[in-house]
């Protein structure tokens, strides 16, 4: 009874300080990704809305809750970002997720993979919009066109601090 006994306490003892570090490694983990979603904020939250002379951050079209950084592995991430546009027949809408998506391509400083949505039920043509904006080659091909490669640059130009 006696061996028994210190073997269900070796065991016990075991699983409590393995999943000690379970635990701590997954702190860990939500911390770097907690951190992650706070420097695409930080790089978003300044684009300029294309109309209006406001960021989308004042706008309310982006907010912190609104992206999420899942780890694809050590050094990739995948960044999934939802926006609301400010009316929801916002003819603008594909152009802010344009926007984002330049954006985040050029000021990223670690590997990722990007997904761009409008928030649900948000838009009168969201399932459109999102194909387009997550689309590469129709991206590609909006880029080509000078007269709105000037507008994305203007709207995500740094403003003046």
């Amino acid at each position: 009874m006696e061996i028994v006994s210190g073997l269900v306490s070796y065991a016990l003892a075991k699983f409590l300080f393995l999943s000690r570090l379970s635990n701590k490694e997954d702190a860990e983990k939500i911390k770097k990704m907690e951190e992650k979603v706070l420097e695409v904020y930080d790089i978003i939250r300044t684009i300029r809305d294309p109309e209006k002379p406001n960021s989308l951050e004042e706008l309310e079209v982006v907010a912190e809750e609104c992206i999420e950084v899942k780890s694809l592995d050590d050094d990739e991430y995948l960044i999934i970002i939802h926006f609301k546009p400010t009316v929801p027949h916002c003819s603008l809408a594909t152009l802010i997720g344009l926007c984002l998506r330049v954006k985040l391509q050029r000021c990223l400083p670690f590997k990722h993979k990007l997904e761009i949505y409008i928030s649900e039920g948000s838009h009168s043509t969201e399932e459109d919009i999102n194909k387009q904006i997550n689309d590469k080659e129709r991206v590609a091909a909006a880029m080509e066109n000078p007269n709105l490669r000037e507008i994305v640059e203007q709207c995500v130009i740094e403003p003046d601090d």
